[in-house]
């Protein structure tokens, strides 16, 4: 009998490492140099950020990913950055309107994408971020998102084996410090790019339109590309777009910040690949379908006293116009990058 238990025990022990190891040394996991290289897609402009003081390397960007995925980051380790960003939303939020943090509290404003970020002047929806190795300090210390500090974060990752193992792989010493961590989650984050949609290859001449499609685009481009500039889809501008204020948010938007007139009630406009999949909609999340959002441009009597001067350009759109470009914003799915293995969480058996 004290054999049979000691057997059942060592394949317990067996399993348990054979299934850590896979989850390590999958191949579904593996991250090479090519997988690292920036690649800037064809007709895209100059990054932003260039990588240039933080070389890109598959050691880092495997220590970003695991940061990306892990509680570890949060006050009572049960936030992490995944939370909020999910790979199937083109990293947004599918599940709330608002961002949710910890403690169960809910923040303020809808979860941005995370997608072509190298290209981002600036981060959030006020802009309050202009770093792209700085943008996770917010996340990290705010009261409603994570409530911790970088002290205790670096503390609790120098008391990590595993941790220390991963920084020492990466960066060839032990040290574990701020810079590091901000480093390696802006090469994870970085290189989360989005150039393959229907609408990329149907621009190389890959793939071809329908008719609804073509008029989509060829409306989009009279009507809403004023804001929404391809190929990026932004122009990184800051709008008022056209919502009345919640009036139990009062969002002020980048007013809050500068608390210049001006800005009061303006928002960073976001770039629009992959919106089918990054709902629910808007900084405040109060548009669930694509339509309602639609609808809200379709007519300027839903605007806002203070909305911005570039939306009175698009006019009244009829039943088909919106259709119309509702086919074309699906064509922005890239689904390569929805499934792309580099983003996968390391945690989860694939």
């Amino acid at each position: 009998m004290k054999n049979r238990i000691i057997y059942t025990l060592f394949i317990l022990i067996s399993i348990a490492v054979l299934c850590n190891s896979f989850v390590i040394e999958n191949p579904y996991f593996k991250i090479t140099k090519k997988d690292v290289k920036l690649k800037i897609p064809k007709g895209f402009p100059k990054p932003i950020y260039n990588f240039k003081k933080n070389k890109l390397k598959p050691d880092i960007f495997i220590l970003g990913r695991k940061l990306f995925y892990d509680n570890i980051l949060s006050k009572d380790n049960t936030i992490s950055c995944s939370s909020c960003h999910q790979r199937i939303a083109a990293f947004a939020h599918i599940d709330h309107k608002l961002s949710h943090g910890i403690y169960a509290k809910i923040g303020t404003r809808n979860v941005p994408a995370l997608q072509n970020l190298i290209w981002k002047d600036a981060y959030m929806w006020d802009g309050g971020i202009n770093s792209l190795e700085l943008q996770p300090i917010n996340p990290i210390t705010s009261p409603i998102e994570m409530d911790e500090n970088l002290v205790n974060v670096i503390l609790k990752l120098k008391a990590n084996k595993e941790y220390v193992r991963l920084f020492k792989k990466a960066y060839k010493d032990t040290l574990i410090n701020s810079e590091r961590l901000l480093k390696a989650l802006a090469q994870f984050t970085g290189l989360m790019i989005t150039s393959n949609s229907k609408y990329d290859k149907y621009m190389r001449k890959q793939d071809t339109f329908s008719l609804a499609e073509k008029n989509g685009l060829k409306l989009f481009r009279a009507k809403c590309e004023h804001c929404h500039k391809e190929p990026l889809f932004t122009d990184n501008s800051y709008r008022n777009n056209g919502l009345k204020m919640d009036t139990a948010l009062k969002d002020f938007g980048r007013g809050r910040l500068t608390e210049i007139n001006k800005d009061y009630q303006i928002f960073k406009v976001p770039g629009l690949r992959n919106i089918e999949m990054t709902y629910p909609y808007m900084h405040d999340g109060r548009f669930r379908k694509l339509k309602d959002v639609i609808n809200h441009y379709s007519n300027s009597i839903n605007y806002d006293e203070k909305a911005d001067s570039s939306l009175f350009r698009i006019g009244n759109l009829n039943e088909q116009e919106k259709k119309d470009i509702h086919s074309f914003l699906l064509t922005l799915t890239d689904k390569e990058f929805l499934y792309d293995r580099r983003f996968a969480d390391p945690n989860m058996l694939q």
